[in-house]
């Protein structure tokens, strides 16, 4: 396997093949090659997300981790149509990046609940038809993020901007490494084979109302941060209910472990060392092979930036209870719906006879 090659390897993958090299040499050159690309990575996401902070502003950072999330993605994946309609499906998850999450935020709780649920079923449909590629998570990702942290004015213009930009490149991209794809299937297909009774497209529909009703709840408790609910939700519906619960109790536990983590970084560390936590949690995510402790590490990010705002208590407690609630109310959902939906196909079967 070529330097290269390793590079590629995904963080398990890397660590399986430290596991099973026996010659010493080659491992200790598998182990430098795994750091070398764990702190490359960590190098090229900040060099993103800087230049997008110094073009669109600071508080459009957000943008540059979408776009980058979505250029990662988009590497490897597709849509399961042709290319060039793959193509039209990147303009549309695009222009809901850029109109929902702001329609959202201009309006009271409720009607925001329904925009959010449109938006979060489209983004789906255009992005998640293999659902064994987890496309969803990115495009609803990047979504709640942009909703989470709004801007006005011109600020918003930039936000715009680069968010366009980002298409283009994503487009680019994704056409160079999918355009030998031999799919016959057309962006419209994308629509016309929706149907309700499928699997697929029930558990579209049901992401869509968790994630839109765990942050509708926490607006209107009037707490900040609602997209965390949203987002703790998102990991834990996934599209087999028998995963639901493993994940749920490893999203809510290890997102206290950060937490904690958090707290005693934040405790030791320098004031001056504060900004740096979140990169910390990104080389720590980078050395994760698993769910549970890239959870635990994703939280100094979002931690590093909340405690500026609520102060450090507030924002751990927020957190905990934010992740929580999302982990327990999305399982309380896995349950309720799918009998609802059970009530609902026999009373058509019994219209229908």
């Amino acid at each position: 396997m070529t330097f290269y090659q390793e590079l590629q390897l995904s963080s398990v993958a890397s660590k399986q093949l430290i596991k099973a090299t026996e010659d010493k040499k080659e491992r200790y050159r598998h182990i430098l090659i795994y750091n070398f690309k764990v702190y490359l990575v960590m190098a090229f996401c900040v060099a993103v997300v800087s230049l997008y902070s110094h073009f669109t502003g600071n508080n459009n950072s957000v943008v540059g981790v979408t776009v980058l999330l979505a250029v990662l993605v988009l590497r490897q994946a597709d849509f399961g149509i042709r290319t060039t309609h793959g193509l039209a499906s990147i303009v549309g998850i695009f222009g809901i990046l850029i109109a929902g999450p702001k329609l959202s935020n201009m309006v009271s709780p409720v009607p925001a609940f329904f925009i959010n649920i449109v938006c979060i079923l489209l983004l789906m449909i255009l992005g998640c038809h293999n659902v064994i590629m987890y496309n969803h998570s990115t495009f609803v990702l990047g979504y709640l993020l942009l909703q989470g942290y709004d801007v006005t004015g011109q600020e918003y213009l930039y936000r715009v901007a680069g968010l366009l930009v980002g298409m283009v490149l994503c487009m680019a991209i994704f056409y160079k490494n999918q355009k030998n794809r031999p799919y016959r299937r057309s962006f419209f297909d994308l629509f016309r084979e929706f149907n309700i009774s499928s699997a697929r497209n029930r558990w579209y529909i049901r992401l869509s109302f968790v994630v839109s009703s765990a942050m509708l709840f926490m607006s209107l408790l009037g707490l900040p941060r609602a997209m965390w609910a949203g987002i703790a939700s998102m990991s834990v519906c996934l599209p087999f209910p028998d995963d639901c619960k493993e994940r749920a109790g490893k999203r809510a536990a290890f997102n206290i472990v950060g937490c904690l983590l958090f707290v005693i970084l934040y405790l030791v560390l320098p004031e001056s060392m504060y900004p740096y936590i979140g990169m910390i949690g990104g080389i720590g995510v980078g050395y994760s092979a698993g769910y549970a402790w890239q959870t635990a590490f994703n939280t100094f990010g979002a931690l590093s930036i909340a405690s500026g705002l609520f102060g450090m208590p507030y924002a751990v407690a927020l957190r905990i209870g934010a992740n929580v609630f999302g982990a327990a109310y999305t399982m309380a959902c896995n349950k309720i719906l799918p009998r609802l939906a059970a009530v609902f196909d026999q009373r058509r079967e019994q219209v229908s006879e």
